[in-house]
């Protein structure tokens, strides 16, 4: 979920999964050539000297397909992984038995394009598929897991809101919720309202019907809605609905987690979390997370892919808006926690872009940088000058120009109370460790092997998370989509969380944008990223499932407890 837009790759993917489905009316068996798939031979492994657990790679499913997003979003049950394939529309059922032979079964489709998927405890899996039309209204497919084709597994249907982006069952398997993000159409003409679905499943495997559906929406944060929308939650852009629901289409529902009662989900551009009641599918409130402030030696950050050398400098002005995409709770002491990762994005659809390099902002955005702004010393292409920012923050009106700039995203994992405190942040750690692991490749992009390729953007680009329990310590695991590999944190203690280990399972020396090996090139582009434990795992050990879009490689890795 590259470039400045939401889904940078969903238009190109789109195209293709709509011309792999196009005759389809109804869901099909569609099998897929398997490619051979090995590990690397040499996984990058960079570990904090205390280390309680290490990770690494045991085998990988591969498509074969580049840079289409024909690996994504994965769920475990049983000893299948479902993996979205994005590509062919479709959901990948594999069987990772033999982790060393993952092999596919079948694949499930349905008319449109497969975002999302999971399983309950029970076998009961449900499919979030967006529209053939994408600000239509999608649909869930639900189908039972542990049947043996496409036929005897699908169970039916029900209509959900525009773009239904991902789904989850709540740990109970009472209620299945859906971001739906309604994104805009890509030349801004209609945009849709965000929503978040509210789904009562049956006890039993079975498909629920349309009446089990509720919509949570934002409607009471209009104007005369009742409720006061808070000042730093992001609406804005164009309105090509005037005054019909400008706020509730400006919010997009990006990722969901869950406690008790409660879904709190991640409304990415907006840089804010909604809270939604789940029986009565009503949002209760919406929680902006604020900016990270860049100025402090602690979030340094390096800036600039052009300075020819790496260094993480702070920069006082200059701040990073969180605007997480993955969100997972756990609990810890016997509160509630919620975990993202900040990976950052901006509305850029039509005409309308929100993204501006600090050096244009005076012919991109409403004025140039203050003279009077600490930033105003360093604007030059080797310091912020090439660094994306957003043109709709940090402008002072009064005096014509940017006091202050705002870039996409921390660049690190953040923990938060349920009331949007911000307990802990990894600060600059995700670039410190990336550069001591890879000094010659930090921050690099993951179509092409480069050093400093995504400095002037998001960095690493922390995008998913997964939250699991290995003897008895909890732990983070977090996929950065650019430079690619999982970075792991101790985060029993919430405020005093700690590294452990990062493992990339990647080789630099191929480049597959310049002509490379996409074999030999190992994973690119983590995107769907699933913890499961020991006692649900096909292997008896725990392991950590990785969808990789770019790649389209599906990667298991095996989680070993280091100290008894």
């Amino acid at each position: 979920m590259p470039s400045p837009a939401p889904r940078p790759d969903r238009s190109t993917r789109r195209l293709a999964a709509l011309a792999a489905v196009a005759a389809a009316c109804a869901v099909a068996f569609t099998p897929l050539a398997a490619a051979s798939a090995a590990v690397v031979p040499d996984p990058i492994t960079f570990s904090a000297d205390d280390a309680a657990l290490s990770l690494a790679p045991i085998g990988t499913y591969e498509t074969g397909a580049f840079d289409q997003s024909a690996a994504e979003i994965v769920a475990a049950y049983g000893d299948r992984l479902f993996v979205v394939n994005a590509l062919a529309g479709s959901v990948s059922v594999l069987d990772y038995s033999d982790p060393a032979a993952i092999t596919e079964e079948f694949a499930l489709s349905s008319p449109g394009v497969a975002n999302s998927v999971a399983v309950r405890a029970d076998g009961l899996g449900v499919v979030a598929v967006e529209s053939t039309t994408k600000t239509d209204a999608g649909h869930l497919l639900f189908f039972d897991a542990r049947a043996t084709d496409a036929a005897s597994a699908v169970l039916g249907t029900v209509q959900v809101g525009a773009l239904p982006d991902m789904v989850t069952i709540v740990p109970d398997g009472k209620y299945a919720l859906i971001a739906n993000e309604g994104e805009p159409a890509d030349d801004f003409s209609v945009d849709p309202e965000g929503s978040v679905s509210v789904v009562k499943l049956p006890k039993r495997i079975a498909a629920p019907t349309q009446k089990d559906v509720k919509t949570a929406d934002f409607h009471a944060y209009e104007v005369g809605g009742g409720k006061t929308l808070p000042q730093d939650v992001r609406v804005f852009g164009p309105q090509p609905h005037g005054d019909d629901h400008p706020v509730s289409r400006n919010l997009e529902p990006e990722y969901i987690a869950v406690d008790g009662n409660n879904a709190y989900v991640a409304l990415q551009e907006a840089n804010a979390i909604a809270v939604v009641q789940i029986p009565s599918a009503r949002v209760t409130d919406i929680l902006p997370l604020g900016a990270k402030d860049l100025g402090l030696a602690e979030n340094a950050l390096d800036p600039s892919d052009k300075d020819k050398a790496f260094a993480l400098r702070s920069y006082p002005g200059l701040k990073g808006l969180f605007m997480p995409d993955g969100i997972q709770s756990y609990t810890a002491g016997g509160k509630t926690y919620l975990v993202t990762a900040n990976e950052g994005d901006a509305r850029e659809w039509g005409e309308y872009s929100e993204v501006s390099r600090v050096k244009d902002l005076a012919k991109n955005g409403r004025g140039a940088v203050c003279a009077t702004s600490p930033l105003a010393a360093s604007l030059g292409d080797a310091a912020l000058g090439r660094l994306n920012v957003t043109i709709e923050d940090g402008f002072d009106a009064a005096a014509g120009c940017y006091s202050e700039l705002y870039a996409f995203g921390g660049r690190s994992f953040s923990i938060w109370s349920t009331d949007g405190t911000l307990v802990f942040d990894s600060g600059s750690q995700f670039e410190q460790l990336t550069a001591a692991a890879i000094p010659s490749f930090v921050n690099s992009n993951h179509t092409a092997s480069n050093f400093e390729g995504r400095s002037d953007d998001k960095g690493p680009e922390p995008e998913g998370v997964a939250i699991g329990k290995v003897q008895g310590r909890t732990y983070a695991f977090i996929g950065f989509e650019r430079v690619g590999g999982v970075a792991v944190f101790d985060v029993t203690d919430p405020a005093a969380s700690r590294f452990v280990t990062y493992v990339n399972n990647r080789d630099f020396s191929v480049s597959v944008e310049d002509g490379g090996d996409l074999a030999a090139a190992g994973d690119l582009g983590p995107e769907g990223v699933a913890f499961i434990p020991a006692a649900a795992s096909a292997t008896g050990t725990p392991l950590l499932a990785v969808g990789n879009e770019v790649s389209g490689t599906t990667t298991l890795f095996e989680i070993t407890a280091l100290v008894d």
